[in-house]
């Protein structure tokens, strides 16, 4: 419990206890039904009415008890400073009168705390007290809001010392490139010396540029965890309010802080939020958040250089921000934290599963390779969940199986096992998933199958994984192989049915997508020659594409929309071919899905080749197979036969 809340509670306990005190003075005092002068208790007592007389410790207030039980006490006020017995003189009442010890006068010795005391001060005063402790109450409250107000215009950047770090360039991996150039800042701000003997300059600014997920923000903190200098953090939405001035008053106050604490390092996250390019706004070109941006600028070009802080920002849309944020003297260096290679994977793979208990039979390398694609937060949420699913299995370890079963939950979410399916239904999917494999089998610039299931996950009925490779490039042969495979479950169903289903909704999407992008963007198109067609438009201020500007003619429209059509019917007779030709093989694989419900690579193999299917492994045993691809000789080579275009309307 802080200072100001036990102050508080010490003031509430004094006023309560006044107020008890106060009530307790009142509740025990005598009492008197009635007031009577003083001469009447004189008659009284010449009649010995009147048994005995309790003079108060103030000797003024005198309670009359009565010799008879059927009279109330009576109470009599004495308004001179003489005794009672005084002032009974007065009116007669003499020594006789008290003979047989009647009345009987008691003296009551005073007290603070009796009738005129302290307790009537403080019945007095207190309803004053109370009075005042409401108003002051009531100002502090103003005042407090009156701070707030005064605050609005501080920095909301959080500092850290580096005094406990907990996250260091140990645990970023993946990303050696990008490492190096923040080792280097780091280096610097520990050994300034050494760069400036050599006359260099070190960079004012770093801007982190990289998918969401590849571990900008960890980067930064491993910096701050490694620097051992002040460290601030702050959003870049946290800059900008609906209040004029705001945004630029916090971007002072935060450099002013860092220039008193320097040398540090300023860290600004999400900075898109506040550094997009102006004069797109919404609102006009002046508004809030161009005044912040402004004042950034004003802030990070006013830097001397003896100041040694270092701005840190991150961003996924480095293609928005303002063009002087990002000039030499602001923004020096420029880090790209691309999604990990195979190799970075791994390396990812094994900083997470530090501490973990893990089977010996998980091979980190086969982990890398079936997962092509994910980041940082792909890896790290995917241990996450077979750690879960090995505790939710009770077992002592993570088994492969788990971290199969993870992999695949990340990318598709967890099986629907417990989804009714009817037979037909069961008999479409097989005959559906089992077209996709088998054409991808058949052709030699395919992804390299990994598994094929029935069983329902997430918002699929079933699913046919394939191994991506880790390539920057795309060929057209490879593009025409994914056409055809993602059009080979659309075949079966023509084939075996003689009728179609909504099925291949999602990889008509794909298939018209993929053409389009042939024809329209990679010139992968002899009739349509090597350019681009329709530039896409963005909105800055948006970020994001909304709009695509048509630099073409209804003519040439016409030609693409042909040319689509064209790669899409001549992917879609390829992939009726190889079916066709393989039909007993087909109804094979359908077969067996009903039967198993799922089938790994070597299963699949095995099968099409007419071997024996290898038993399934162990628990725990490796279940992620990564089958070599097919040499080019072992398996028949259709290709995709384009017939001439039509000549231009």
């Amino acid at each position: 419990m802080n200072s100001t809340r036990l102050t508080r509670w010490l003031v509430y306990l004094l006023i309560g206890a006044a107020i008890a005190a106060v009530l307790w003075s009142y509740s025990s005092a005598p009492t008197a039904q009635n007031d009577i002068p003083i001469s009447q208790l004189a008659q009284e007592i010449q009649a010995n009415e009147v048994a005995e007389l309790i003079v108060a410790g103030n000797g003024r207030d005198v309670t009359v008890i009565y010799a008879t039980n059927d009279r109330q006490p009576a109470r009599a006020t004495v308004s001179s400073v003489s005794s009672i017995e005084e002032v009974l003189a007065t009116y007669g009442v003499t020594s006789e009168n008290y003979s047989d010890d009647k009345p009987v006068i008691t003296y009551e010795r005073p007290s603070p705390w009796g009738n005129g005391g302290v307790l009537n001060l403080v019945g007095i005063f207190l309803p004053v007290l109370l009075i005042a402790g409401f108003f002051y109450f009531i100002f502090r409250q103003a005042q407090g809001t009156n701070n707030q107000a005064m605050s609005f215009g501080k920095s909301r950047a959080r500092m850290f010392t580096g005094d406990h770090p907990t996250v260091g360039f140990g645990d970023v991996a993946g990303c050696d490139e990008a490492k190096e150039e923040l080792e280097e800042i780091v280096e610097f701000l520990k050994e300034p010396e050494k760069f400036v003997s050599f006359g260099a300059r070190i960079p004012k600014g770093v801007l982190l540029v990289g998918s969401p997920g590849t571990g900008k923000t960890l980067l930064a903190k491993a910096v701050s965890g490694e620097a051992g200098v002040p460290f601030f953090s702050i959003a870049g939405s946290e800059f900008v309010e609906m209040f004029v001035g705001v945004g630029a008053s916090r971007v002072r106050d935060l450099f002013e802080q860092a220039k008193r604490n320097s040398p540090c390092i300023i860290f600004i996250d999400e900075i898109d939020a506040v550094g997009r390019q102006r004069g797109a706004g919404l609102g006009g070109s002046h508004d809030e958040r161009e005044q912040t941006l402004n004042q950034i600028l004003v802030e990070m070009d006013g830097f001397d250089t003896d100041t040694h802080v270092i701005i840190l920002a991150a961003t996924n849309r480095p293609d928005i921000l303002d063009p002087a944020l990002l000039r030499p003297g602001r923004f020096d260096r420029r880090v790209v934290i691309d999604r990990p290679d195979v190799r970075g994977r791994e390396a990812i793979f094994r900083v997470h599963l530090r501490g973990k208990p893990v089977a010996n039979v998980v091979d980190v390398n086969v982990l890398a390779k079936a997962t092509p694609g994910f980041v940082g937060a792909d890896i790290e949420n995917t241990v996450n969940e077979a750690a879960l699913l090995a505790a939710r299995r009770n077992r002592k370890n993570i088994g492969m199986s788990e971290f199969q079963e993870a992999i695949e939950r990340v990318q598709l979410g967890p099986e629907r096992k417990s989804r009714i399916m009817s037979r037909e239904e069961k008999e479409l999917t097989a005959y559906h998933e089992a077209g996709h494999a088998m054409v991808s089998h058949y052709l030699p610039h395919a992804q390299t199958l990994r598994k094929v299931t029935i069983i329902p996950r997430g918002m699929a009925g079933g699913v046919t994984w394939y191994l991506d490779e880790d390539s920057s490039f795309m060929t057209r042969s490879k593009f025409e192989a994914i056409i055809a495979t993602a059009l080979g479950g659309r075949v079966a169903e023509e084939l075996v049915f003689g009728e179609i289903t909504t099925g291949a909704s999602n990889d008509l999407q794909q298939v018209t997508r993929l053409a389009r992008a042939m024809v329209t963007q990679y010139g992968m198109s002899t009739e349509m020659g090597l350019r681009v067609y329709g530039e896409k438009q963005e909105l800055v201020f948006l970020g994001r594409e909304i709009s695509e500007q048509r630099d073409y003619s209804d003519a040439v429209a016409e030609q693409i929309d042909a040319e689509v059509r064209r790669i899409i019917d001549s992917a879609h007779q390829l992939a009726t071919e190889i079916l066709t030709r393989e039909r007993d093989k087909l109804n094979m694989i359908s077969q067996r899905l009903l039967e198993v419900e799922t089938l790994e690579a070597e299963e699949f193999i095995a099968l099409m080749e007419g071997k024996d299917v290898p038993t399934p492994p162990p628990s725990g045993a490796p279940k992620i197979n990564l089958p070599k691809p097919t040499e080019a000789g072992d398996r028949p080579r259709p290709t995709l036969d384009l017939p001439p275009s039509p000549s231009p309307a």
